[in-house]
């Protein structure tokens, strides 16, 4: 019975290193708005792999491989779209999400 515990325990930290590890980048894109040094071919590959994941966690009705896996596409997704966007759209959609996660400062 304690390896369950342990083994959900190891599954749980993946899960989150796992969505965790992309936040950064994606937050970086979002504040400076630059995508330069970022491989397209790799965050498709990214992308395509997580997607994969996603549906084989639905295919097994596997909540712990269907959640994590869908947060990492919906972040690796975002972060290809960023660097396949042209500079001006890619600018708008940074003020745009900017604005809406940065709180208004008081005057």
């Amino acid at each position: 019975m304690a390896a369950i515990g342990i083994m959900q325990a190891v599954g749980t930290m993946a899960a989150i290193a796992s969505v965790v590890s992309f936040s950064p980048q994606a937050w970086k894109i979002i504040r400076t708005r630059d995508v330069k040094g970022l491989s397209s071919g790799m965050y498709a590959l990214t992308v395509a792999a997580f997607a994969l994941w996603m549906t084989y966690g639905l295919l097994r009705g596997d909540w712990a491989l269907i959640v994590p896996n869908t947060l990492c596409l919906i972040l690796s997704a975002f972060i290809l779209m960023m660097i396949l966007l042209p500079k001006s759209v890619r600018d708008n959609v940074s003020e745009t999400l900017n604005d809406a996660i940065t709180p208004e400062k008081t005057k």
